[in-house]
């Protein structure tokens, strides 16, 4: 953990700025500061102030939406907002679990161990279920930070929360991130076929297909 993340996210205990930074994070693409002022209740210049502190910290990245119309009178391309890339975390006192988890991935790599390694994530889904038997999915992964969402009749997760070790080792962790999936499917008494490998760029890579049950929230 460094200062500036503690910085960062410190941040994010205004209420204005954290309902701000919700909003263009639940959009998993580019909102423009009228759109995040609207669904955060406030006014367009304040929204515009506390967005442009959230893009100094690193929590957000700004750019331009490029205009329909073209040439003069077309007006200036308005700001927009999206979700910084990069991460941040605290710890107190500082840890580094992402340093071992690579090297236990190296290590399942090196031993030719990735069958051995999607049990062992398939019965952490199951654990991870444990007594919420009958509880949607949904809200299960929300609490483990994926994301959930629907889209075309799927349930898609805009956040991959082993997005460091995925970029490392994709084939290894996305077949555990599907077998963690399945086994907490089944735990929870649902169908582990729902889940698939479904990648897509700047999400998480597995899917579900959806189920009459609306998403909580969405």
């Amino acid at each position: 953990m460094s200062s500036d993340d503690l910085e960062a996210l410190a941040l994010l205990h205004d209420p204005v700025r954290r309902s701000l930074y919700d909003v263009v994070a639940s959009r998993g693409g580019d909102v423009g500061r009228g759109e995040a002022a609207e669904a955060a209740g406030v006014s367009r210049t304040l929204a515009g102030h506390h967005l442009d502190k959230l893009v100094e910290a690193g929590l957000l990245e700004s750019g331009f939406r490029q205009q329909e119309r073209k040439g003069p009178g077309s007006g200036r391309p308005a700001k927009v907002y999206r979700r910084a890339r990069g991460e941040r975390s605290v710890s107190l006192p500082p840890r580094d679990y992402a340093t071992l988890a690579s090297v236990l991935a190296g290590v399942v790599e090196a031993l030719g161990a990735e069958e051995r390694a999607e049990e062992v994530a398939r019965g952490a889904g199951a654990a991870i279920a444990e007594g919420r038997r009958g509880e949607p999915v949904e809200r299960v992964l929300g609490e483990r930070g994926y994301e959930p969402y629907a889209e075309g009749g799927k349930v898609r997760l805009r956040n991959c929360p082993f997005h460091v070790l995925a970029e490392e080792q994709p084939l290894l962790v996305c077949s555990m991130n599907l077998a963690l999936c399945q086994g907490l499917l089944e735990g929870l008494g649902d169908d582990p076929g729902r889940a698939a490998l479904d990648p897509r760029p700047g999400e998480c890579c597995v899917s579900l297909k959806q189920t009459d049950i609306d998403i909580e929230g969405g």
